[in-house]
C-alpha cells in the first residue's frame, strides 16, 4: 500500500475501469477459510457492525476516561496533581497495552479472535469499576464536613483492578479494529482502495459519537444521578459492543497471522550484527540490501540457508527499514497526545475553578469535552465532503492532503489549542485577583463558556492529526505489521500520557520550592495554570519544527502494483 501520491497515477492509468473480480485477490479469507466473495463479503456491507463496535467500545471508554479525574478527587479524595498522575498514567497504559494486542493478532491468532478475546477482559474490568462504585462496602467513604476518610486498600484494589482491566481489553482492541475495518477494503482493487480512506474519516467520526454521549449525557448522570448508575451505563454498552462485533462476522473478511513481526525484527538485527564483517555485493541483481540478507561464505559452502537468525530475507530488511523510516514522523504523535491529555485533566480542573452554571443549570466541567467531540463530528463531513475536493485542485492528490500533510496542519492546530487555554486562564486569574478569590480559592465568576474556543480548536487538531495518523500506519507499514503498527501509533497516546504526568511532577517540583504555591496547586487562584499551557504551548511548536523537518526527508513506501 503506498503513498497518496503514488496512488492517484495508477487510478489515472485507467485502473478504475478495469474489469471487477469474483472474489477479493489480497489474500483475504472468509469464515470458512475460502476466498471472499466480493459481493457478499467486506466492504461497506461488513462496515456497520464495525464501526458499530466502535462506537459503543469507546463510549464506555470515555463513560470512564472523561470524567474519572472528578471520581478520584471527589470520592478518593485525591488531590489535583495526584489525581491527574493517576488518570494520565491510566490512559497511558491503555494505549501502552496494545503492543500485546498487536503481536498476538499479527502473529497467532488474527486480529478478529484478538479483538473477540480482550473485548471479555474488557467487559468484566467495567463490571469491576461498575461494583466498586455501587455496593456499598466497596465504595470509598464520604466526607464529613471537611474530614475526607481515605479509601480502604479493597476499595482501591477494586476500583484500581477494574481500572487497569480495562486498560488490558483495549490492548487488544485498539490495534485491531481499525485494521481489521480496512481489511475490508482489498487493497488490489482501486476501487475499494479509494472508498477505504473515506473510512478511516468515518471510523474516527464513530469515535466521537460515541464520545459525544459520554461528554454529556453520562458525565451529567455520574455527578447528579451517582457513579454507580454513570459507570453501569457504560457497562452496557460495552455489551452492545461486544454483540455488534459478532453479528457481523458471516460479512467479515480475514487477513491470516503472518509470524511474529517482533522475531523478523529480532532476526534482521542479529543477523546484521553477527555479519558486521562482511562487504555488501554490489550487483543491485542480487537485492541484498543489508548484511543481514548476504550469504556469507560459510553458508554458501555448507548450503545451509534454513537459520533465519544468521540469513534474513530481503522482504524482513526492508520491514524494519520501513519501521526505521517511520520513527521520525511516528515520534511527532508523543507532544501531541501530551496535549491531547489536558482535556481530560487540566482542562477539567480549570473548568472547575469557574462558573459552571447556565441559568439555572449547573453544567459538569467535563461535560466540556462535548465540545471537543462535537467539533470532530462538524468536521469529518467537511474534510471528507469539502475540505478534499477543494485541497484537490492544489495539491494534485486524490485524496486532498497526503497523510504526512494532514498530520502537520494537525501539529500547527495544536499549538492553538493550548494558546487558547492559556489566554482563558490569563483572564480567569486577572479577575480573580480583581475580586479577591485568590485565598479562598472560589470558582471565579467567568463562565466556563469561555473554554469552548479551545475545546473546538482541539477537535479540528485531532481530525487533521489522527485521522491521518490511523491512515499513515495503516498505508506505510508493512502489509504482515499492521496490527503492530497500529499499536505503535497508539503508543504515542501512552507516552503522551505519560510525559504529560512528568511534566506535572516536574513543574510541580520546580515551582513549589521554597515554600512557594507552586504553578498547580489545589487552590488555582493562587497558582499559574497559563504558565503551564503556554510551556506546553512552546513544547508543541518545537515538536512541530522538527516534524516538518523529518517529514521533508521521509522516504515514502511504494504502491504495490496491481
Amino acid at each position: 500500500m503506498g503513498s497518496i501520491e503514488e496512488e492517484s497515477p495508477l487510478i489515472e492509468e485507467g485502473l478504475i475501469s478495469q474489469e471487477p473480480k469474483l472474489y477479493a485477490q489480497d489474500g483475504s479469507v472468509d469464515l470458512h477459510g475460502n476466498p471472499p466473495l466480493k459481493e457478499k463479503t467486506g466492504n461497506w456491507k461488513a462496515c456497520p457492525f464495525i464501526l458499530g463496535n466502535e462506537c459503543c467500545e469507546r463510549l464506555a471508554y470515555y463513560g470512564i476516561a472523561g470524567n474519572l479525574i472528578t471520581y478520584l478527587t471527589t470520592k478518593l479524595h485525591q488531590g489535583n496533581v495526584s489525581a491527574a498522575r493517576n488518570v494520565t498514567t491510566w490512559q497511558g497504559t491503555c494505549y501502552l497495552t496494545p503492543l500485546i494486542g498487536a503481536v498476538l493478532a499479527d502473529a497467532y491468532w488474527g486480529r478478529y479472535w484478538t479483538i473477540a478475546c480482550f473485548s471479555g477482559i474488557y467487559f468484566i474490568g467495567m463490571s469491576a469499576l461498575t461494583l466498586s462504585a455501587s455496593v456499598p462496602a466497596l465504595k470509598p467513604a464520604e466526607c464529613i464536613g471537611t474530614f475526607c476518610p481515605s479509601a480502604t486498600p479493597a476499595q482501591y484494589a477494586m476500583f484500581f483492578g477494574g481500572l487497569y482491566l480495562i486498560a488490558l481489553g483495549t490492548g487488544g482492541i485498539k490495534p485491531c479494529v481499525s485494521s481489521f475495518g480496512a481489511d475490508q477494503f482489498d487493497d488490489t482493487d482501486s476501487r475499494e482502495r479509494v472508498k477505504k480512506a473515506s473510512f478511516f474519516n468515518w471510523f474516527y467520526f464513530s469515535i466521537n459519537i460515541g464520545a459525544l454521549v459520554s461528554s454529556s449525557l453520562l458525565v451529567w448522570i455520574q455527578e447528579n444521578r451517582g457513579w454507580g448508575l454513570g459507570f453501569g451505563i457504560p457497562t452496557v454498552f460495552m455489551g452492545l459492543a461486544i454483540a455488534s462485533f459478532f453479528f457481523g462476522t458471516p460479512l467479515y473478511r480475514f487477513q491470516k497471522p503472518g509470524g511474529s513481526p517482533i522475531t523478523r525484527i529480532s532476526q534482521v538485527v542479529v543477523a546484521s550484527f553477527r555479519k558486521s564483517t562482511l562487504t555488501v555485493p554490489e550487483d543491485a541483481m542480487l537485492l541484498y540490501l543489508d548484511k543481514a540478507a548476504v550469504i556469507s561464505e560459510e553458508e554458501s559452502r555448507a548450503g545451509d540457508f534454513s537459520n533465519s537468525w544468521r540469513l534474513c530475507t530481503v522482504t524482513q530488511v526492508e520491514e524494519l527499514k520501513i519501521l526505521i523510516r517511520m520513527f521520525p514522523i511516528w515520534a511527532s504523535g508523543i507532544i501531541f497526545s501530551a496535549v491531547y491529555a489536558q482535556m481530560s485533566t487540566m482542562f477539567v480542573q480549570q473548568g472547575r475553578a469557574m462558573d459552571c452554571k447556565i441559568g439555572s443549570f449547573q453544567l459538569p466541567p467535563a461535560a466540556l469535552g462535548t465540545f471537543d467531540t462535537a467539533s470532530v463530528i462538524i468536521w469529518v463531513p467537511l474534510y471528507d465532503r469539502f475540505i478534499v475536493p477543494l485541497a484537490r485542485r492544489f495539491t494534485g492528490v486524490d485524496k486532498g492532503f497526503t497523510e504526512i500533510q494532514r498530520m502537520g496542519v494537525g501539529l500547527f492546530v495544536s499549538v492553538l489549542c493550548m494558546a487558547a487555554a492559556a489566554i482563558v486562564e490569563i483572564i480567569r486569574l486577572h479577575l480573580a485577583n480583581e475580586l479577591g478569590l485568590v485565598e479562598s480559592g472560589a470558582p471565579v465568576p467567568i463562565s466556563v463558556l469561555w473554554q469552548i474556543p479551545q475545546y473546538f480548536i482541539l477537535g479540528a487538531a485531532e481530525v487533521f492529526y489522527f485521522i491521518g495518523q490511523l491512515e499513515f500506519f495503516y498505508d506505510q507499514s508493512p502489509d504482515a505489521m499492521r496490527s503492530l503498527c497500529s499499536a505503535l501509533a497508539l503508543l504515542t497516546n501512552a507516552l503522551g500520557n505519560y510525559l504529560s504526568s512528568l511534566i506535572l511532577t516536574l513543574v510541580t517540583y520546580f515551582t513549589t520550592r521554597n515554600g512557594e504555591q507552586g504553578w498547580i496547586s489545589d487552590n488555582l487562584n493562587s497558582g499559574h495554570l497559563d504558565y503551564y499551557f503556554w510551556l506546553l504551548a512552546g513544547l508543541s511548536l518545537v515538536n512541530m519544527a522538527v516534524y516538518f523537518f523529518s517529514a521533508a526527508r521521509y522516504k515514502q513506501k511504494k504502491a504495490s502494483k496491481l
